[in-house]
């Protein structure tokens, strides 16, 4: 059955609109709010039902906590440590390159860092662990045990929450640079041996001040990732 044009318009600016944000209001999100989104969440395909995500959702005090964990750590001028898992290439090859270049620089630029700024960089850095200033932090984890299917399975589940949280007006950030500090979060939230840190979440209301949120990026045409055949 066709959706309605109001429903299909509905879901598509949900989908449109995300976006990640960078700087969050101080307001609260209702516990209520973030079951509602999570329960919607679950509903994301994973393979034979597994259903292998985990999320530690992380409010008040135990989001504070964790920060301050992670703050010390990286006050101590120690090298940044190694994620479970590769996320990134060891080199980027085009176009990726360009893109994520590109992105650099147009949110260094808003913010004022200017090239070769470490200093300012590594302050703008170092917000990623207090999520932004985001009242909910999330992070995902996988069981270890499970192979790299289980990531397909979690990315569509971390999706869902992020349309979700649209829903409610809410906005958030993926955050890959949490699994770097995978054994501080591992001590802080008390997790299971069996249990990899895959990825961090800011989820709140979006500051319309903040410098970061002025952010906007480009997309490609449909002509350069959807091949359309037919015979």
């Amino acid at each position: 059955m066709r959706s309605d044009p109001e429903r299909r318009a509905a879901i598509l600016a949900a989908i449109s609109g995300r976006r990640s944000v960078r700087g969050f209001l101080d307001a609260p999100v209702p516990r209520a709010t973030m079951e509602e989104i999570l329960v919607a969440a679950s509903h994301a395909p994973s393979a034979t039902n597994t259903q292998p995500w985990r999320v530690y959702v992380l409010t008040g005090a135990a989001r504070d906590r964790l920060s301050a964990a992670i703050a010390a750590e990286r006050a101590t001028g120690a090298a940044e440590p190694a994620p479970e898992y590769p996320y990134y290439p060891e080199a980027w090859p085009e176009p990726y390159l360009t893109r994520r270049r590109t992105l650099g620089w147009r949110l260094y630029g808003l913010l004022g860092i200017a090239k070769g700024d470490r200093v300012a960089s590594r302050a703008w850095q170092d917000r990623n662990f207090n999520f932004f200033g985001a009242p909910v932090g999330l992070i995902f984890t996988l069981d270890r045990r499970l192979a790299i299917a289980s990531f397909l399975d979690l990315a569509m589940f971390m999706q869902n929450v992020s349309i979700a949280a649209r829903a409610f007006g809410l906005d958030t950030c993926p955050q890959a640079a949490f699994p770097h500090y995978h054994a501080t979060i591992r001590d802080e939230l008390r997790l299971p041996a069996d249990e990899m840190v895959v990825c961090g979440m800011a989820l709140g209301h979006a500051d319309p001040d903040a410098p970061a949120n002025k952010l906007r990026v480009d997309r490609e045409p449909i002509e350069a990732f959807a091949t359309f055949r037919e015979e």
